[in-house]
This record gives C-alpha cells, structure tokens and sequence, in this order.
C-alpha cells in the first residue's frame, strides 16, 4: 500500500495511491497520515478498502510530505563503508546520529532552497524509516515489527556549515526545504527485505549516485533498535538511514548545487523525486 499526502503546503490531505497510479483521496477516513493511522490497525483499516470507491484526485496536484506529524528527524551518518571513505573518515563503531530539523521536511517535488550564505549545498539520496507504534528498548529481532513502512529522502546538507562551523552537524543538515520525503510511505508489507533496494541520484542529468541498501554498515532493522536504547520512537518519526558514495562533497573537485541545478533521485519500489534548486527568497 501507498499512502501520501496532496495539497498546498500546510494544507495536505491523506491519500492512497491505488494499482493504476491513481491518487485516491482519504480525507472522508482518517486525518491524516500520522498517529494511529500509522500503526498496524489503522494500516490494516485502509488496506481493507476498496480504493476504486473513493473519490479520484488531479494527478497534476502538489505531493506534500508523506507522513505528518513527525516529532523527530533522525540521521544515521557514515553508514555505508564507501561513503566514508569518499568523505576521508573511517566507519564508526557505532552509528552516528544526528537530528535534522522537522522544519527542513517539505514534499518530494518542492524546491531545495540553497541558503543564504551557503557556498557548499549538497545531495543525499537516502532510505527513509517511517516509525508505527511507540518504540522503546526494542531488539533488532523485533525491531521492523515497529515500522510502519519506507519512503525516499533527499538528505540535503550545506558542507560548510556542517564541518566547518564549530559544533554539531545539525546546523548543515536543517535549513528550510532541506528534508523532501515521499512520495509515498510505502508499508513494510511491501517491502519484503529493506537492504535490498537499489537507489540513484542524478544532477542535471548526470548520475552521481548509484548503489543499493545491501551495503549499508547498519541496516535498518539494527538503526531502529539501536535508537530505541537512547529515546523512544513514536508514530511518525523518520529515520533516514545514510547516503551511498557519491555525494558533491566526495567529488574531484567537490561540486555543489547551485540555483537553477535540476536534482533527481529515486529507489526500487519508493519512487522518485525531482527538486529544482532556487536562492533562499527570505
């Protein structure tokens, strides 16, 4: 099952997104994509619908976020071993977290804003874990039962403000645009093994990332347990799970976004974005 959002900004409504590609709009059902409806209950309700009764939506209308309602961005860094190595640091022995503003998070096709000052924009093509049920000390064993499905991330970071500014990585990772997720949450029913998936990412037509979850150093099922030993996790919450090789920063030379760059990025099964970077008009 596909669910998403639709809508102007701060405006989205619930939807599915049936077998033959049309958006249904569920808005008569449930409130939004988030709370309960996240969990395995409120999924099952909407799986047992019949999507071909409910009302059809403009496919020409704005996707929005996919999920609402997210208390927490969490960010696994370093997580695949060649990414790294791109970025001259060796893989930790723990996963490396860090949080990404909740204001950062914007829909799939909407602009990445390039901020002001920013000399060094750049592109994380990611898996995204979308949480169902409140999580707390769970086991990995245990730990994809808390899941309530996967969805596409662009992790956008400002390289310089990220390592070269004292402090934490979040300051790189949280300007406003700097979050797209979707187009759709798709429910871990239909994906069957998580570090399996290939994904790509493209910048004006060129590819610059090219790899699959198979690689990552900690898979989703461990970055969910892990996390839940340190905070609970709630319906909602979005753990982006870590970038293959690839990135502008890693290239020789760096390259990095600029107004007017056409980014497009996409994996198996989650769909596919595509942001056209534009100066920050605040």
């Amino acid at each position: 099952m596909k669910l998403l959002r639709f809508g102007n900004a701060g405006f989205e409504r619930p939807g599915m997104l049936d077998d033959t590609g049309t958006i249904r709009d569920l808005s008569g059902l449930v409130g939004d994509i988030s709370g309960t409806t996240l969990s395995d209950g409120g999924l099952a309700r909407l799986r047992s619908l019949d999507p071909s009764v409910l009302p059809e939506v403009d496919p020409s209308v704005r996707l929005g976020p996919c999920v609402a309602g997210t208390g927490k961005f969490i960010c696994i860094g370093l997580n695949y071993s060649d990414h790294a190595a791109e970025s001259g640091m060796e893989v930790p022995p723990e996963p490396i977290i860090f949080m990404k503003a909740t204001s950062a998070i914007c829909g799939p096709n909407d602009p990445v804003i390039i901020p002001r000052g920013s000399e060094k924009t750049d592109w994380e093509v990611e898996l995204g874990v979308v949480i169902g049920k409140r999580t707390k000390y769970v086991s990995e064993e245990e730990a994809l039962d808390c899941i309530a499905g996967y969805c596409l991330t662009n992790d956008v970071s400002e390289r310089a403000f990220q390592a070269e500014r004292s402090g934490q990585w979040t300051k790189g990772k949280s300007c406003d645009n700097f979050g797209p997720i979707g187009p759709w949450l798709v429910t871990r029913d239909e994906i069957a093994d998580p570090q399996d998936l290939g994904m790509w990412l493209t910048v004006n037509g060129e590819t610059r990332q090219k790899g699959t979850t198979a690689t990552m150093v900690y898979g989703a099922a461990f970055c969910v347990s892990y996390l839940s030993q340190f905070m609970s996790l709630e319906p909602g919450d979005i753990v982006s799970t870590g970038t293959p090789p690839g990135v502008g920063m890693g290239m020789n030379p760096p390259t990095y976004l600029k107004s007017g760059d056409v980014i497009e990025l996409g994996i198996d099964r989650l769909g596919d974005q595509r942001q056209v970077c534009i100066d920050d008009p605040d």
